[in-house]
């Protein structure tokens, strides 16, 4: 009998490696076990096969790359080991309900079709409240850097952030009562390699703390609004889980507009560091 442990070790390794030739023999060698056996126990395991599995994350991650990316969808369907557009839209309408062209053409994000990725343990989530907010004035910096699509894909950078943070309040006298982070994720208009996507990050205060900075509107309307506590290298992970797994469970449709980070920070040093968070992560969504 394969160990259940064994079955997630590998499940993060295939998570690891969408992007690569995934050939039955290779996984099975990866396993330690003949390609019958790890196949049988993997659907005991799990409830599903692992080619399905394999094809349903995937198809997850083009979906994920046709949203956020300029990408052309042959080279998507290639990147995830589709022989050719037509058989990547038959598998991807039969997931989804619709053709990748459409999908890419939908204003909202919906959550429909998205197979979250199977880890151990109970799936509970997080701290959740459905709030709807009034347009906002603040000021603000707003910077940019690129980055990719795999699992180190960078919604939130916390050395990046923290270092954000630190030049923009550097010449505040008053300890503000909230920080504000707006994240954007873009399309790299000119990608280099492994380079798809413009994260536009805008730090924010209200007008009375800020010291410097241009007008920021944040938009009014509905939000899912998450709660996290903890490490804030451990947010990352969070924010990514929040996309993967919640968002597809709870069955929400993204609106366009950008992600908010509320931090609440209790002094000046812990400002300075950000090391650990008291966050409040809002998704713009429509029910």
């Amino acid at each position: 009998m394969v160990p259940s442990h064994t079955i997630f070790s590998l499940l993060g390794w295939l998570e690891n490696n969408l992007d690569q030739p995934l050939l039955m023999d290779r996984i099975a060698s990866k396993s330690g076990y003949s390609k019958w056996h790890l196949q049988r126990m993997f659907s005991r395991i799990t409830g599903t096969t692992l080619g399905s599995y394999t094809r349903a994350r995937r198809l997850s991650r083009a979906a994920v790359a046709l949203c956020v990316t300029d990408l052309p969808i042959i080279d998507i369907a290639i990147r995830y080991h589709f022989d050719s557009r037509q058989s990547f839209t038959r598998a991807f309408k039969k997931q989804f309900g619709q053709t990748p062209a459409l999908y890419r053409d939908t204003t909202d994000w919906p959550s429909f079709g998205i197979c979250p990725p199977i880890r151990s343990g109970a799936m509970t989530i997080p701290p959740l409240t459905y709030v709807t907010l009034q347009d906002v004035q603040l000021y603000g910096v707003t910077s940019s850097y690129t980055g990719s699509l795999g699992l180190d894909s960078t919604f939130f950078r916390a050395d990046l952030h923290t270092g954000f943070w630190f030049q923009y309040l550097d010449q505040a006298r008053i300890v503000p009562s909230v920080l504000f982070g707006l994240n954007h994720v873009l399309p790299n208009k000119s990608p280099e390699i492994g380079q798809e996507v413009m994260f536009r990050y805008t730090t924010a205060l209200q007008p009375k703390y800020a010291p410097i900075g241009q007008p920021v509107v944040l938009a009014g309307g509905e939000y899912a609004l998450f709660t996290y506590n903890g490490d804030t290298g451990g947010l990352q992970n969070f924010i990514l889980r929040l996309y993967d797994t919640y968002l597809p469970k709870l069955k929400l449709t993204r609106r366009q507009g950008p992600d908010i980070e509320c931090f609440y920070p209790r002094g000046k040093e812990e400002i300075a560091t950000l090391h650990q968070s008291n966050c409040q992560y809002l998704i713009p969504v429509c029910r």
